[in-house]
């Protein structure tokens, strides 16, 4: 793991997924910037202090070097936007597979070059895109996959949060400091941290690609650098529109995504604050109430749900199912027996990475222009 020491929120919940299944161990990490940190960290960790590394490029070069049985097989980078591409690049270089938080990259041409090297050295790369990891997620783009909304026609996005409602920044908060921060979060704020999660999803459930935009960003907290609220109008391929909303100064939100797509033979709706419910309103026939868990479920849905019916599965569960299938992921490349169909295995790599770059870009673009429709371009 590269970040992730004490005092990161990230860390912990990455810890917490990659270790549920009894498929992978935690066995180094450069946990942070600060050596006596890093140190500290990996002793409370259990790490051997040898394997407790002070930086990135020496954990990677030291790993390298040993056996194959020994060494590490992936990297889990867990660090704020800056410190994506270089230690991703590096670790893909010397043969080690990489599970990287999002956005993929700093900028869409880090991304854009990350793909390469994805391609070229043949390894995995997956992004922690969580909510992408639900059952219920997953059996949306099942149903709009076969067809039972009939053409898609609109999707309408939304995640509002409240935490960034007062500049916290300044009172000592380093989760807000290093978001609202463009050295280390990049071109936007809201729409970098929680609107390409919105986005992804959309694409993700849908199956279709944004071709054009229109957006809004404000900064809403006087002082502050980024985008902390924002707006953006959406066409789609097959001729379908939507809107996405995101916004970090909703006073008292939570994590409240929602999605709901509609198609000329019905709708679906999901909320993530309520991950085990989908709703499903045909056009002809009476609303339904699809759980997880349940036999009525697609192969997908059920891979990817963990206890039976009626006892919640939430965010760390959905997280665990990324871990899972990056390591199911991994076992088929290298030749490994998993026992899963290859088909039910899926997972955010670079493509989905650089088009969440792209929308950044694009809609950054899009808010500072008085031509506001703009095409999606990366």
């Amino acid at each position: 793991m590269i970040g992730g020491g004490q005092g990161a929120f990230i860390g912990a919940i990455h810890r917490f997924a990659s270790l549920g299944d009894g498929q992978i161990e935690l066995v180094c990490g450069a946990l942070s910037n600060s050596p006596d940190k890093a140190k500290s960290s990996g002793r409370e960790l259990g790490l051997d202090d040898s394997r407790a590394y002070t930086s990135y490029t020496d954990m990677i070069q030291s790993e390298a070097a040993l056996p194959p049985e020994t060494r590490m097989d992936f990297v889990s980078i867990v660090t704020p936007n800056h410190v994506h591409f270089k230690p991703a690049m590096m670790a893909l270089d010397h043969g080690f597979h990489v599970f990287i938080e999002k956005p993929m990259t700093f900028t869409l041409e880090e991304a854009i070059q990350l793909k390469e090297k994805v391609k070229s050295t043949g390894k995995v790369l997956t992004l922690a895109h969580t909510y992408t990891g639900y059952p219920m997620v997953k059996e949306a783009r099942h149903m709009i996959a076969k067809g039972r909304l009939g053409k898609i026609r609109k999707i309408y996005v939304n995640y509002h949060q409240g935490w960034l409602s007062r500049a916290s920044e300044q009172d000592g908060n380093k989760q807000a400091a290093w978001r609202t921060d463009p050295k280390r979060s990049g071109k936007s704020g809201a729409m970098g941290d929680i609107g390409v999660h919105a986005f992804n999803l959309a694409e993700y459930i849908s199956g279709m690609k944004v071709t054009h935009l229109c957006a809004e960003l404000d900064i809403v907290v006087n002082g502050r650098a980024l985008d902390d609220d924002g707006m953006v109008m959406l066409k789609f391929s097959e001729d379908a529109s939507g809107m996405l909303t995101a916004t970090q100064v909703a006073a008292g939100e939570e994590n409240a995504l929602s999605i709901k797509i509609y198609g000329e033979d019905g709708g679906l709706e999901w909320h993530q604050m309520e991950p085990n419910t989908l709703h499903y309103r045909p056009l002809e026939g009476p609303a339904q109430v699809l759980r997880a868990g349940m036999p009525y479920l697609s192969d997908v849905a059920q891979l990817n749900t963990r206890t039976p019916a009626g006892h919640p599965e939430g965010y760390l569960e959905a997280f665990a199912n990324l871990y899972r299938n990056f390591t199911l992921a991994v076992k088929h490349r290298e030749g490994l027996s998993t026992g899963v169909r290859e088909e039910l295995i899926d997972y955010t790599d670079t493509e989905d990475g650089i088009r969440g770059m792209a929308f950044i870009e694009n809609v950054v673009k899009s808010s500072n222009s008085f031509e506001k429709w703009l095409p999606f371009t990366i």
